[in-house]
């Protein structure tokens, strides 16, 4: 008998623990959710990882050159580049799984299953609507999408939603000794 994706995720996670690729980051104290330190395997398989990525992309390209800058970056950065306002998703929340979904994603996926049914016409008004809704950064919008297209929670199958809400991606921190008198800086995107 197969055993689901789920099983094996599980499995998969209970082994690098096992054996310390992994572990939760402040177990003791409850955790961090979807944070982990490496245990002794898992720095090693990191380190391994990170030291034939630099020799592939880096070290064996004459047109490359590799730089290690800093985690920190000045806001004005992130501002000119547009991420502190647009680096941001549409999320809302089920109130029953107490899970949180992008928006877009869940009517893109109902938007694909009309068009696996043969409601062609039906995905492509949808498809119009939500294109408009986040064009226009429309969230209420989005809510009545999902509401009108009776979408339920993939986990508890209701259809109790909070309000969409933008989430900025951007993590942001304050540097300086004092917090009344610091800058507010973001971290680089991809560290997040």
């Amino acid at each position: 008998m197969a055993k689901s994706n789920d099983e094996q995720f599980k499995n998969v996670i209970a082994h690098a623990k096992e054996y310390g690729f992994v572990f939760q980051s402040s177990e003791i104290y409850d955790g961090l959710s979807a944070v982990y330190d490496y245990g002794q395997l898992g720095a090693e398989l990191k380190n391994n990882i990170k030291t034939y990525w630099w020799k592939s992309m880096v070290q064996m390209n004459e047109n490359i050159v590799g730089i290690d800058s800093a985690i920190f970056m000045h806001p004005k950065v992130w501002k000119a580049s547009g991420h502190v306002d647009g680096f941001n998703d549409p999320m809302i929340d089920n109130k029953d799984s107490k899970k949180r979904y992008r928006a877009d994603q869940l009517l893109e996926d109902r938007i694909e299953k009309y068009k696996k049914d043969g409601k062609t016409e039906k995905a492509e008004k949808l498809q119009t609507a939500m294109d408009d809704a986040l064009k226009s950064e429309d969230l209420s919008g989005l809510k009545t999408l999902i509401e009108e297209h009776e979408i339920a929670c993939p986990v508890s199958g209701t259809r109790n939603w909070t309000e969409v809400r933008q989430f900025n991606l951007m993590f942001s921190t304050q540097f300086g000794a004092m917090a009344e008198g610091s800058d507010v800086v973001y971290l680089r995107p991809e560290t997040a």
